[in-house]
């Protein structure tokens, strides 16, 4: 029997959602154990993402512009990485990181693996199961941007506006479910829809978002002197 978008959505989640167990840095995080200077790294290499990110899904909303559900969500996602852009700043202060120190920053290899994927899906992955692929992933990044945002005022002390871009992801979004459920419809009714592709994708997200907390999570290591 054919399955809904939402069904499908549901289940796709279920199915790659993370072992809990994989983040290591999120947990130092929550129990104020991180050094600032891995928050300020934390911080910097989400610059980098978000900009990338962003003219990904621009990019994938050029290329389904005949698919009018599917453009309109990626939109959706360029233009929330836009606002989470301006909000980061306010995360970026807080974390001490001043003009030169952002300037001079190199960003990790593990921590840009995940941009970079999702640029290879904006040039050749098939819209319909990329935003299946996503959806799971962001499910997983909400939770952990909840975590993020309790703990930064629970052990560091940053205000609401410093907390401001994990907030932002840490709330379900019922306009994007609904964008994301109707792209989902979209490529079902078009009936080139491929679930083994969508567990393709899904996994090398899930492997990228992994590898982007890891290295930060062994960078604080290092500096701590610690083995965990």
């Amino acid at each position: 029997m054919a399955r809904t978008a939402r069904e499908l959505l549901e289940t796709t989640t279920g199915t790659l959602a993370p072992d809990p167990q994989a983040n290591r840095l999120v947990p130092l995080v929550a129990r104020g154990a991180a050094g600032r200077d891995t928050l300020a790294a934390l911080a910097l290499e989400q610059r980098w993402v978000i900009a990338a990110d962003r003219r990904a899904f621009a990019y994938l909303a050029h290329r389904t512009a005949e698919t009018p559900r599917t453009a309109a969500y990626f939109t959706a996602l360029a233009e929330g990485e836009a606002v989470a852009g301006q909000r980061l700043e306010a995360f970026v202060e807080a974390c001490g990181v001043d003009e030169a120190r952002s300037v001079a920053y190199t960003p990790l290899p593990g921590c840009q693996a995940y941009p970079a994927y999702v640029a290879w899906l904006a040039l050749n992955g098939s819209p319909a199961e990329t935003v299946l692929a996503l959806h799971a992933n962001f499910s997983a990044w909400g939770g952990y941007c909840a975590t993020i945002a309790g703990a930064l005022r629970r052990h560091y002390g940053f205000s609401d506006e410093a907390c401001g871009f994990f907030d932002l992801f840490a709330a379900p979004d019922p306009e994007l479910e609904h964008r994301t459920t109707a792209a989902v419809q979209e490529g079902l009714d078009a009936g080139h829809l491929s679930e083994d592709l969508v567990r393709r994708y899904g996994l090398l997200l899930q492997s990228y978002e992994r590898m982007f907390w890891h290295t930060l999570w062994e960078s604080d290591r290092g500096r701590a002197g610690q083995v965990d």
